[in-house]
Formats: structure tokens, C-alpha cells, sequence
């Protein structure tokens, strides 16, 4: 992993560590989708973790398009793109695993149904909701209607 790469990585991990929900948007013969997914406690190195189970519509749009979107809301606002994949290992689901899943899910790790999902993030948009005076000079230029630079309140980071 490059210096550089590194860096994105470690700032993606600060912004989303203490958000334990997120909006995963999937594509649906119908369209865009999205649900709220808890995200599991790993430490993001690149990827992010979830459950779920076969026997959902989300289960086949992954199979169908493996593209999704997974948003983040707290302290800060992330958007991170990436591609899905099916994770049956059953270490791994008994690594991740929490008591909470039992109820949530009623049922348990060694479910046969039960998979996981792994989010390679490829890249991210973030805006950091801390930076009250970039804000605050951007919404006041759209309201005097001079020109305002969004890039000034919010960063792109590719992650491949």
C-alpha cells in the first residue's frame, strides 16, 4: 500500500468510525435500493463488512451487479463506491459475529443462509461537517449569488 494510499484509507477510517449505520445502495431490476446496514467492528483497511442472508432481494442484486454505494451519516457525510462480494466463510462469519445478530437476525452464525457481504471500496466523497466557516463562506456566496466553489467544502479520494 503506497504512502498516499495509505493516507485516504486512514482518513476514510477516522470519518466512519464511530458511525454503526450505514445506507447500502444496491441496483435493483426496478432501480436503486437502499437499506440500512450495520457495519461490522473491523477496522476499515479498504473494505467494509455486513451480513445478511440469501433469502433476500439484496442477496440477488448483488449476484446481478455487484456495484454498490454505501453512505455514511454523522459527525461527517461519506459516500464510498465499490464492489460487493459473497463471503461464505464461516471463520470469518464467527469472527464478526455479535450476540446482537442473534436477535436481529434470529438465528446463528453457523446458518447456512447467513452470508457476508465485503464492500471493496474503490473511492470515496466526504464532507466534514466540522469546517464550519468553509460552510459557511460557501452557503453565503450561493446566497449573495456570487460564485461558490463546492469543491472548497467537500474532498474526493480514489482508493484504487
Amino acid at each position: 500500500m503506497s504512502k498516499y494510499h495509505q493516507e485516504e484509507v486512514e482518513k476514510l477510517r477516522e470519518l466512519i468510525k464511530d458511525i454503526d449505520t450505514a445506507m447500502l445502495t444496491t441496483k435493483a431490476p426496478e432501480g436503486l435500493v437502499s437499506r440500512p446496514m450495520k457495519t461490522q467492528d473491523v477496522e476499515f483497511d479498504g473494505d467494509l463488512w455486513f451480513f445478511t442472508k440469501k433469502d433476500t432481494d439484496k442477496y440477488q442484486e448483488f449476484l446481478m451487479d455487484a456495484d454498490v454505494n454505501v453512505a455514511y451519516v454523522g459527525d461527517s457525510y461519506v459516500s464510498v463506491s465499490g464492489k460487493a462480494e459473497i463471503v461464505e466463510d464461516l471463520e470469518k462469519k464467527k469472527e464478526l459475529w455479535s450476540t446482537a445478530y442473534e436477535k436481529i437476525m434470529q438465528t446463528t452464525y453457523d446458518d447456512p443462509n447467513v452470508i457476508l457481504v465485503k464492500v471493496h471500496a474503490e473511492a470515496a466523497e466526504y464532507w466534514e461537517t466540522g469546517s464550519i466557516t468553509k460552510q459557511a463562506v460557501f452557503m453565503l456566496k450561493r446566497m449573495t449569488g456570487q460564485e461558490a466553489d463546492s469543491a472548497n467544502i467537500n474532498e474526493t479520494i480514489e482508493l484504487e
